[in-house]
């Protein structure tokens, strides 16, 4: 039998396992044009709870009693489309099913000789993509400048310090354990690290990382952590809002500095984003990422759990920071 996964219910605060349902069926017979694939990695992202909400988004939100879907690395195990043959593996936003048809559409190929199928999730898909763009197309790093990034050993912060490592900058992360904050600095070569959880004064530890100010802020926690990080912004700072993880499952509307007197005192820049606005780049950015994977110049985390069921926990297990860099349930 074939399993499946639904959204049984819309989460309210954090998601609990009893808003997701099992459900299995017999595997799809597949028509002309079309392909089987049969699932090998799926990713678990943070940005999934805020589909789960019946709310206005940049993506609809998933519908109850259906599957849910994310990006996922499948093998061909039939075809009767022209362009996959049995045996080649894709990477695509496919459905938490273990076997599913499909019509060839979205669907990218992926070498793995070339690199582990694994990181067409992470460091060579969307995260390393989001990480790339996100710095490269609004933080405009230059050589000399001080970046600060939250949820740095996170699956897109890890890889944010290492490319503003690349193009020179002093990279300063902000983790929640000392153990990540050990990683950070030691595996992947960021010059300084704060774990929020043990420093009772986040704004003053920014200030003593950065004396200079900080130039870049690659946000991808909200909440006081990025309030602190305010104090510290120079002239012309530039601030990328990429998540908001610590404010995702809260139920009352969260309370923060007012951002404006900051942005007009230091005429600095603040913008949000989606991967896919900076679409028509992502040929560009993976051929980068890639040459600087080959060349070691980037190395990358991942957190692997084994098994189709345990899917719904891995996602959980985001919101608790049990993942160092890239969150993945392999198949």
């Amino acid at each position: 039998m074939n399993k499946t996964i639904l959204l049984e219910k819309r989460p309210v605060g954090k998601p609990q396992l009893s808003d997701f349902k099992f459900v299995s069926n017999e595997v799809e017979s597949i028509n002309a044009g079309e392909l089987l694939l049969k699932t090998t990695y799926v990713s678990v992202d943070p940005y999934l709870r805020g589909r789960m909400s019946d709310a206005k988004s940049y993506v609809p939100p998933f519908e109850l009693h259906k599957p849910i879907s994310s990006g996922i690395v499948a093998e061909v195990i039939e075809s009767k489309n022209e362009s996959f043959k049995k045996g080649d593996f894709v990477s695509g936003l496919l459905a938490w099913k273990e076997i599913q048809k499909s019509n060839g559409e979205g669907l990218l190929k992926v070498d793995a000789s070339k690199a582990p199928l694994s990181t067409y999730l992470g460091v060579l898909g969307m995260t390393g993509l989001t990480a790339y763009l996100g710095l490269t197309e609004i933080g405009k790093p230059k050589k000399g400048e001080t970046i600060v990034i939250s949820g740095a050993a996170g699956a897109v912060g890890s890889v944010v310090g290492q490319i503003a490592k690349i193009f020179g900058c002093k990279v300063i992360g902000i983790a929640g354990t000392d153990d990540k904050v050990a990683m950070l600095k030691t595996s992947l070569g960021f010059d300084e690290a704060i774990n929020y959880n043990t420093t009772k004064n986040m704004a003053a530890a920014i200030k003593e990382a950065a004396p200079n100010g900080v130039d870049i802020y690659f946000d991808n926690v909200g909440g006081p952590i990025s309030d602190a990080v305010l104090f510290n912004i120079n002239r012309f700072a530039r601030i990328i809002i990429c998540g908001a993880i610590s404010v995702y499952n809260k139920t009352e509307l969260p309370t923060s500095v007012s951002v404006q007197p900051f942005l007009v005192k230091n005429s600095a820049l603040m913008q949000g984003f989606i991967v896919s606005n900076y679409a028509e780049k992502f040929p560009e950015a993976i051929q980068e990422l890639s040459q600087w994977l080959a060349e070691g110049k980037l190395k990358y985390q991942e957190t692997i759990v084994n098994g189709f069921d345990t899917i719904p926990q891995a996602f959980l297990d985001l919101f608790d920071g049990k993942n160092s860099g890239k969150m993945l349930v392999k198949i």
